[in-house]
């Protein structure tokens, strides 16, 4: 176990140096684009609490993720906060319900009816939200301004300054705390008896494990970080719309997770902040963004079967086998 934990602190030390020096080095449109990477990595890890430590493919996690969006709007509109922390604390108060109500409707179920009662109850909420313009916004939306952080205003000076300096090092204290709670949930005795029904659901349950209960806490849990990291990107978009709870969006859940490699703890990590990458960049070369992305997604799933993590990992193995 010690041997384990300084093998991880050997590469985990540089890398966080790196993203904490990372507005000094880089200008502030790539600092934008990492925060946005590092808010999706937050959805892709509790998403991977379903997919990858319990086996349960979920289509609707934009649920999750436009709940805690619109939850930050409607703080905004109706009760006139600025507080990025009274933001947080509403979005995961809302997105706790959200998962409770979906995971109870969900969870009994497994394999496609788990992925298609995860999307239909979605849509119900995207429908809500399209047709109800009258309180969403509908497709105009709801703006967001840059909020408050810890109390201090932070409106005052420049708001890509704020958003790429101020703003990016809150959200990586965020992802930090995020990592380091999921690293402690998969190593629990909770995130192995997830893995157990993941592998054998059979002899998970013969053993003693309660299999709809562990499944509904881990659909909630999943949920509480998706609604976090919808919380997180509507100060950066400025802007929430129906959009955000459409099923495409869970799709890019979908895609990064598998990007990065779900049976990885890092996978998801690093396929979130490769895949904003890849669609700032595909957005930028053509107004056929969205063939060209997809495109480019399919080829590096097809080559990269176990992710970018996997393919790493098996490439390492190799060059040691080698020597």
């Amino acid at each position: 176990m010690r041997r384990s934990i300084l093998r991880h602190l050997a590469w985990l030390i540089p890398v966080a140096a790196l993203l904490i020096a990372a507005p000094y080095f880089i200008d502030p449109f790539q600092t934008l684009t990492l925060t946005y990477g590092l808010v999706a990595a937050i959805g892709a890890l509790g998403f991977n609490l379903l997919l990858g430590y319990t086996g349960l493919l979920s289509f609707g996690h934009s649920a999750f993720f436009g709940g805690g969006a619109y939850t930050v709007a409607f703080m905004v509109k109706y009760f006139k906060l600025a507080s990025m922390e009274l933001f947080l604390a509403g979005s995961i108060f809302v997105s706790t319900l959200l998962s409770v109500l979906f995971g109870f409707v969900c969870v009994r179920y497994t394999r496609i009816f788990f992925g298609i009662l995860t999307l239909a109850l979605s849509q119900v909420l995207w429908s809500l939200a399209f047709k109800f313009f009258w309180v969403t916004g509908g497709t105009d939306g709801l703006r967001v301004p840059t909020p408050m952080l810890l109390g201090v205003a932070s409106a005052k000076g420049d708001k890509i300054e704020f958003l790429s300096h101020g703003y990016y090092w809150y959200v990586l204290v965020i992802f930090f705390a995020c990592v380091s709670l999921m690293w402690v949930i998969v190593n629990s005795p909770f995130g192995k008896a997830l893995q157990a029904i993941r592998d054998n659901e059979v002899r998970a349950e013969f053993v003693g494990i309660q299999i709809w209960r562990y499944r509904w806490v881990a659909f909630m849990v999943s949920g509480i970080f998706t609604g976090i990291a919808g919380a997180l990107w509507v100060p950066l978009n400025g802007l929430t719309t129906p959009e955000v709870l459409y099923w495409p969006f869970s799709g890019e859940l979908v895609f990064m997770t598998v990007l990065g490699g779900f049976r990885s703890f890092a996978g998801p990590i690093i396929g979130a902040v490769v895949f904003n990458y890849l669609k700032t960049f595909a957005v930028g070369f053509t107004v056929y963004w969205q063939g060209l992305l997809g495109l480019v997604l399919v080829v590096l799933v097809l080559s990269l079967p176990t992710g970018i993590v996997g393919t790493a990992g098996r490439l390492v193995s190799r060059w040691r086998k080698a020597d």
